[in-house]
């Protein structure tokens, strides 16, 4: 089962597709494992690159995490004028149920920097809310 949402932020647009991977969660341990799939794309007349990023991480238990660093996979991204820019990555909660916001940094080739918020999505092991 997949969640999408999308959001956007100074013509930056954030697509966010989740999904539960079953095979590497171990319930009885109380981790359960999520991917998102994050499409960054970018409506402006600017070139921009992807600094940072800011995670707010949120379990059903009210626990929560920050994660904060430079760019995304590894990367500090460059997109161009009416491109895109996808990554995929993971999430571990003691849950089958959370949440994730936040927002990037970027800067655009005229040298505005700017604050491109990621929609808060859902995580969730299927059915769990049935």
């Amino acid at each position: 089962m997949t969640d999408k949402c999308t959001l956007t932020t100074a013509e930056i647009e954030v697509a966010v597709i989740t999904d539960y991977i079953a095979q590497q969660s171990l319930e009885a341990e109380h981790q359960f494992v999520f991917s998102y799939t994050i499409t960054i794309s970018n409506h402006s007349q600017e070139t921009v690159q992807l600094l940072s990023r800011y995670w707010l991480i949120t379990d059903a238990n009210g626990d929560t995490n920050v994660v904060t660093g430079e760019g995304v996979v590894g990367q500090q991204p460059f997109i161009r004028s009416n491109e895109s820019f996808t990554y995929t990555s993971g999430c571990l909660l003691k849950s089958p149920l959370g949440n994730m916001q936040g927002h990037y940094q970027m800067q655009s080739s005229n040298g505005q920097l700017i604050q491109v918020d990621i929609p808060v999505f859902r995580l969730a092991k299927p059915n769990i809310l049935n």
